[in-house]
């Protein structure tokens, strides 16, 4: 049985068998649907106002995800990252609803360090739904997982003062004060 997997494919596919096993077939596709890219500090991944066109699955690094007021100010909307307490949010750097929509984005996606991640295109994303049972529940899982933790954020923001949110986030994520600086938590 040969090992079709280059070892860049190795931490996604060890995510998507956190929900289940990967057939072959799923592992082929995959394979061949993605690539992995790099990207210098401060590079972007997106600029609000151009459409979505890739989904970033974070390997190393940090990047961080925000929108820009009309004033210029900044306000952050998810940190993306690979580390033990990474979930959904941090995993991928997307605008999934500009990806989903083709629709100019609302937020702006920049590296914070240097990153390497595997990138996968719409049309990529397309064909391994299309190509592979395993990778179609994969990914209703993966979008049941984003809606919830989307609709939870929404929700903090809109429900709890900042005193409160600052609260949570100690109880939830306290590591992200380590990994990022007072500022952008902050935002």
């Amino acid at each position: 049985n040969e090992d079709i997997t280059p070892p860049f494919y190795l931490p996604f596919l060890m995510h998507m068998e956190l929900t289940g096993p990967v057939d072959q077939e799923a592992r082929k596709l995959i394979t061949q649907h993605c690539k992995l890219v790099k990207f210098k500090k401060g590079d972007r991944l997106l600029s609000i106002g151009s459409v979505c066109k890739f989904v970033y699955f974070i390997i190393s690094g940090e990047c961080i995800s925000y929108y820009t007021d009309k004033s210029g100010k900044t306000k952050t909307w998810f940190f993306h990252f690979h580390q033990p307490e990474s979930n959904v949010k941090n995993l991928f750097a997307v605008d999934y609803n500009s990806f989903i929509s083709a629709k100019p984005s609302s937020i702006s996606i920049e590296a914070l360090s240097p990153v390497t991640a595997i990138r996968f295109s719409v049309k990529d994303v397309q064909i391994l739904k299309q190509g592979s049972r395993s990778v179609e529940r994969w990914l209703d899982n993966l979008n049941e997982q984003a809606y919830i933790q989307t609709h939870e954020r929404i929700t903090t923001l809109l429900t709890l003062s900042a005193e409160e949110r600052y609260k949570k986030l100690l109880d939830i994520e306290p590591y992200l004060l380590m990994m990022f600086s007072n500022y952008l938590v902050a935002t």
